[in-house]
């Protein structure tokens, strides 16, 4: 095991102790130790998503178990915070916008399969990387708005509550976006190699010296 994959790996052990934080009812919310211990937990377990993958290209380090265990700490810890914040605050986080934004991760993990099976790979976009912060910022905003509508600060209030519904819209919005994005990059990519297909067949057919019938117009 290399540093990295230990990152990333104590990701993967976030997620229960995060469930766990939010969940339990015997934890006291009435001074809400319980909510910012959970968005603690959560913000430390986020950061460690552009760690690992630093450190492993920094240090030589990507391996196979990397390669593995990277994109399913993502996908766990998105899905059990969304799955999480449906019980604790549905008002904010209803099952449909779960749903949504779950299903945007298999969409583009299944896309991601069938781009590698066929021989070409789907670059992350820049709308992959502004979903996960706006992601990061919704999960800590509706967290947070379980116990406080609004901090005040001195002469600073800073609206929770508005915080989370404009950040759990902006997550709706870049979801679909960024999967509209994958799936055009995944269909232009499968259209070419359909195209060099069929011009290789043509190729290796003239070679044999394989002509196709010609078509008469129909009438």
């Amino acid at each position: 095991m290399t540093l990295p994959n230990y990152i990333t790996f104590s990701r993967i052990v976030a997620v229960p102790l995060f469930m766990w934080l939010v969940l339990t009812p015997r934890l006291s919310s009435a001074t809400g130790e319980k909510e910012a211990l959970a968005a603690l937990v959560f913000i430390a377990a986020s950061i460690t998503d552009g760690l690992d993958g630093y450190l492993a290209r920094r240090r030589g380090q990507v391996t196979t178990l990397g390669m593995l265990l990277d994109p399913l700490a993502d996908k766990l810890l998105i899905t059990a915070a969304l799955v999480t914040l449906v019980q604790f605050n549905p008002a904010m986080v209803p099952a449909w916008i779960a749903v949504l934004v779950i299903g945007r991760e298999f969409l583009v993990s299944g896309l991601r399969g069938i781009a590698s099976s066929e021989g070409f790979t789907i670059e992350a976009s820049d709308l992959g990387k502004y979903k996960m912060f706006v992601q990061i910022v919704s999960v800590v905003a509706v967290i947070l708005d379980h116990r406080w509508h609004a901090w005040h600060l001195g002469p600073v209030t800073v609206p929770v509550h508005w915080i989370a519904q404009i950040a759990v819209w902006g997550m709706i919005a870049l979801s679909l976006w960024s999967a509209i994005d994958y799936f055009t990059a995944f269909w232009s990519k499968i259209d070419r190699q359909a195209v060099k297909r069929r011009r290789r067949a043509f190729v290796l057919s003239r070679r044999k010296g394989v002509v196709a019938p010609s078509r008469q117009p129909s009438s």
